[in-house]
This record gives structure tokens, C-alpha cells and sequence, in this order.
């Protein structure tokens, strides 16, 4: 099998927690049509964890900086910056991982986007 980059995903989380999953998800399918293996943390530990439980955060946090020691490159995705990226750029910076930025338009998150109403489920 030809080896291809494992890629950090940096993206919002907090907030509006549903869309900023819904654009991370969409990030790591860009990536994947990109030919490279994504990986968002904050898309696995979230799952685990409490985001709202300080402790159980910065334990994801820091599980998910470990992920991106080991990752060849860090794509900051979207057209905003949370504290949370800002700590992930600052880290792979020191770890010398070399950092790409990718704008929602060209994930074509503007595109696929449609508003969810609440009560309505989507259907897979």
C-alpha cells in the first residue's frame, strides 16, 4: 500500500457543537479525496469524554496533541480560530510540523451546507 501523510484536522469544536461536527467531518472527507489519512481528535475523545468538564477537556487536549506529534503536516480548516486551534497551531509549530491552511470554500462547506430544523433527522 502506498504511503500517504497522516493529517491532523484542526477545526472548530465548541460553540455550536453540531455544525462545527458536521465541518469537521466534511474537512476530513476533503482530506480523504485529498489522497491523505485524516485524523480529528476532536472528533473521536468528544465521544468519551465531557468538553464541558474542564479535567475531562484538557485530558482530550492533551491526548490530542500527542496524536498530532506524530502527524506529517496539521491543516487548520475553516475561516475562524478557536483557543483550542490556537494551542494546536502553537504546538505544531514546536514540533516542527508543517501547518496548511484550507478555507471553508475550498472544503465546499458553503456548498453542502443546508440548515437542519430541529425535531427532523437525516436519513442515511
Amino acid at each position: 500500500m502506498e504511503h500517504n501523510k497522516l493529517v491532523y484536522i484542526a477545526s472548530p469544536y465548541s460553540g455550536d457543537v453540531e455544525r462545527n461536527v458536521a465541518f469537521a467531518k466534511a474537512a476530513c472527507r476533503y482530506a480523504m479525496k485529498q489522497g491523505v489519512t485524516p485524523i480529528a481528535s476532536h472528533l473521536l475523545y468528544p465521544q468519551m469524554l465531557d468538553d464541558k468538564v474542564p479535567e475531562e477537556r484538557n485530558l482530550g487536549t492533551g491526548m490530542g496533541l500527542r496524536i498530532l506529534k506524530v502527524c506529517d503536516e496539521i491543516w487548520v480548516c475553516g475561516n475562524e480560530l478557536s483557543s483550542g486551534m490556537e494551542q494546536e497551531i502553537r504546538a505544531a509549530r514546536r514540533f516542527r510540523i508543517p501547518l496548511r491552511r484550507v478555507s471553508e470554500q475550498e472544503i465546499g462547506w458553503g456548498l453542502c451546507e443546508a440548515p437542519v430544523q430541529k425535531g427532523m433527522e437525516m436519513g442515511g
